[in-house]
């Protein structure tokens, strides 16, 4: 019988699109679900951004840009990254990929050999294991409890460290838990790294500006870090650009070089009207992020009141991004009105879609089965009556 290739079988579908797309055939049949479940700004990209489309369309920006990207868009992300972040990049240290999840992939892709390791802290995002397994690297997994803030220790790091290690994924603020690593903390992991020759940390800083704890900080920034790390951001989260597909890294021109080859013979460059969207959002005003990142912080403060309210919940307070992950192990071993078993977060998220009708996704995707995860990227209505239907649900479940 024909079969997939090994390589596909050895990876898992993503949970958040299967919980966002289950929740969009509920809703198809007339439930009114409230979605929970995906990673995606509510607000329309700012309509300055939209004119710069449009305008591009008309000055027929409509044939293919170049692999790496448009020379004027990689000189707006070098500059950006001088004022934000003070550290400086050439336009040459810079490729745009087609989102920033091309953009870690092509990462993982370029630098991880097959059997290598690559460290994870999680809770981590759906894909990197995934992505890791695709190169045929081996994921090792390094658990930052709740306790813990969810964040990786020096300690936990330098442990983790085998002559196998290419690669450490760091992304902060995180999804899923919207923890944020301080400059100490930061500087801490970076001495574990320099110690290590050859040793990379993919810095995935997509939500650096939903940040509510102060100024983001670049692992980047120490001495000697600037060769080691690849720095992956886009306009996605900040502008409320996902549709848009606009990711970029920026590494060590060899690093770059590779991507940009690897880019070549499987996309080529991002959407040529996007690029120019993008170039647009950052060498204009930016009022609008910071109008987001206010709105944001509105429904983490509104969220997090909620969720400390319902019993069997406990819930730690997120610096950053828009996902509350709060832990819900209390309710294992429970069963559901329907005399269901609840043994895990998958389970106990299945049953708040079917019986609360809101979509969240399991901690066992994000590698913490004792969580589970919410965005609070929706309306303060919306925050409110899921965390009702929430608390009403899990009211009803019985030890």
């Amino acid at each position: 019988m024909a079969q997939l290739s090994n390589r596909l079988q050895r990876l898992a579908p993503s949970a958040t699109l299967a919980m966002s797309q289950k929740s969009s055939e509920m809703k198809a049949q007339g439930i009114d679900v409230i979605n929970m479940s995906v990673g995606e700004p509510d607000f329309n990209t700012p309509d300055h951004i939209k004119q710069a489309a449009k305008l591009a369309i008309d000055e027929n920006y409509s044939r293919y840009s170049p692999v790496p990207g448009y020379p004027d868009l990689r000189q707006a992300i070098a500059r950006k990254l001088e004022r934000e972040n003070h550290l400086s990049y050439t336009p040459a240290e810079i490729l745009v990929s087609n989102g920033a999840k091309q953009s870690v992939c092509n990462t993982v892709m370029a630098l991880v050999n097959p059997s290598e390791e690559v460290i994870i802290p999680a809770p981590y995002w759906v894909s990197y294991p995934q992505m890791v397994k695709l190169a045929g690297g081996e994921p090792v997994i390094v658990e930052a409890t709740f306790e813990q803030n969810f964040k990786m220790t020096p300690e936990q790091l330098e442990v983790a460290i085998t002559p196998k290690t290419r690669m450490i994924i760091l992304c902060s603020p995180s999804n899923p838990t919207g923890s944020v690593y301080n400059k100490e903390e930061l500087r801490a992991l970076a001495n574990v790294i320099l110690k290590h020759e050859d040793l990379f940390v993919l810095a995935d800083e997509i939500y650096e500006h939903i940040n509510y704890v102060g100024h983001h900080e670049s692992i980047a920034q120490f001495p000697g870090m600037k060769e080691r790390a690849i720095i992956v951001n886009g306009v996605s989260k900040a502008y409320a650009m996902t549709g848009w597909r606009i990711g970029y890294i920026a590494a060590p021109e060899w690093i770059v070089k590779g991507c940009n080859k690897l880019q070549g013979q499987y996309t080529s460059g991002p959407c040529s009207v996007s690029q120019k969207a993008a170039e647009f959002a950052y060498t204009q005003s930016q009022e609008c992020v910071e109008e987001m990142r206010k709105a944001f912080e509105r429904r983490r403060n509104l969220i997090v009141e909620l969720a400390k309210q319902i019993p069997g919940l406990e819930v730690n307070v997120p610096e950053g991004a828009f996902y509350l992950f709060p832990k819900c192990s209390s309710f294992y071993g429970s069963t559901t009105p329907k005399g269901n078993a609840v043994a895990n977060s998958t389970d106990l998220a299945m049953y708040l879609l079917e019986e609360a009708h809101v979509a969240t996704v399991g901690g066992d995707a994000f590698g913490d089965p004792d969580c589970f995860r919410m965005s609070y990227a929706t309306s303060d209505d919306n925050i409110r009556e899921a965390m009702r239907r929430i608390g009403v649900a899990l009211e009803k479940l019985k030890k």
